[in-house]
């Protein structure tokens, strides 16, 4: 065996998502362009998006490297989306103390689905998987039955109803177990030769590990009340710059996220609403009433707001999350924001002599119209006569928030 040759080695231990798409295909590209004599992928995953798997699948059964899935460590498991990836490997193989199965379709972001529809999406899905299963010389009738009735099995049940091809206890045994294995790629017939070979893993690189992140649902969705603090921020005190340019970023990135997951958008609707209420609270005396209608808003819009059913837990967001989200945003608003209400109302009122006679410098030209600082704050100004930034200038009459000055 030359030195050159290598196994590439990947791990997924999340959710099936874009970014692992993204992932796995850079993996079985790279394995392409560096001749190796395997690609291995070390799966542990609950399942995930079904054009995630698909794309997935579809550059597994492409490949002219042999693809190794490895249900592993012990513990790991490969459900849902996971059983299609692992049963389109060229070959199967499973760590003890691991299990497969449970791979019946579910409504992500759809609502809940008809008889009809979820009849044809279950159809769909068992003929998908009965035929990857019958292309690599699997148990196509189990896996029909996984996606029909959501069965799942262990390790040693898996090899013994021909499921996957083999248990081993770690990587080493694996290699060596499927080293002299023929397997068939897209364009020619293979003999493994992977024992002894060099391994060489892949992780993710920085810029998918942050895409990774940013699309977990409980990130995604801190992520977008930050956005909307921010531009609350700036659009209360506007020139600050930085409120305004942080929220739109989280915003952004946010919204990024929601394009992989199953959004509800009258979830989204309910949060924005929340917020107005919390505002309302502020300037209407409604004895708390608006303020109870915010948290209720605010609480049901986080639970809708990923429209995941019960049983995919891992693409909702944590009421561990949402719970104290919504404490900290109600405090917000009705004490921080509240403050600095009060506080633009206590210099609304201020009395005429509070500034008159004080002395200014100019920050923007007044001509006739600018900003001056004054008292350690900065106020809108009127001059009679154009005054250059820097000059000092005396308050000599105020008019609202607006302070009428002269030349020193």
């Amino acid at each position: 065996m030359g030195n050159n040759e290598s196994v590439i080695v990947i791990t997924v231990s999340d959710a099936i998502t874009p970014v692992t798409a993204e992932y796995i295909g850079k993996g079985i590209d790279m394995a392409v362009d560096r001749k190796a004599v395997a690609l291995v992928i070390e799966l542990d995953t609950p399942g995930g998006l079904d054009t995630a798997m698909r794309e997935i699948i579809v550059k597994i059964l492409g490949s002219d490297v042999p693809v190794i899935v490895y249900v592993s460590p012990s513990g790991a498991r490969a459900a849902s989306a996971g059983v299609f990836i692992t049963l389109a490997a060229h070959v199967a193989a499973m760590a003890p103390g691991t299990n497969m199965g449970a791979a019946h379709p579910v409504s992500l972001g759809q609502g809940k689905m008809d008889e009809e529809m979820a009849a044809k999406v279950t159809n769909d899905a068992a003929a998908y998987i009965r035929s990857i299963a019958e292309k690599r010389g699997r148990n196509a009738d189990w896996a029909e039955e996984a996606v029909r009735k959501s069965v799942s099995v262990t390790e040693k049940e898996a090899v013994k109803k021909k499921i996957v091809d083999l248990v081993a206890e770690d990587l080493t045994a694996l290699l060596k177990a499927v080293d002299g294995r023929e397997v068939v790629t897209a364009t020619t017939r293979k003999t493994l030769k992977v024992e002894g070979a060099s391994v060489k893993r892949e992780p993710m690189g920085v810029r998918l590990k942050f895409l990774s992140i940013l699309t977990n649902p409980n990130v995604a969705y801190i992520l977008m009340i930050l956005g909307f603090y921010g531009l609350f921020f700036e659009l209360s005190s506007p020139g600050a710059i930085f409120p305004g340019v942080f929220g739109g970023i989280c915003l952004i990135l946010a919204f990024y996220a929601f394009q992989t997951l199953p959004v509800n958008y009258a979830g989204l609707m309910l949060i924005i609403l929340a917020i107005i209420l919390f505002l309302a609270e502020i300037k209407v005396v409604s004895y708390g009433i608006l303020t109870i209608g915010g948290v209720i808003s605010m609480i049901l819009g986080s639970v809708m707001l990923i429209d995941a059913p019960g049983d995919v837990p891992y693409m909702r967001i944590s009421l561990g999350v949402i719970i104290p989200t919504v404490a900290i945003t109600v405090l917000f608003f009705l004490v921080g924001v509240g403050l600095a209400i009060r506080s633009l109302r206590e210099r609304a009122g201020m009395d005429k002599g509070g500034l008159v006679g004080l002395e200014g410098v100019v920050k923007t030209t007044l001509d006739p119209r600018g900003l001056i600082m004054v008292h350690g704050e900065l106020w809108s100004a009127v001059s009679e006569e154009p005054v250059a930034a820097g000059e000092r200038v005396i308050v000599t009459d105020m008019d609202g928030l607006t302070v009428r000055v002269r030349k020193t």
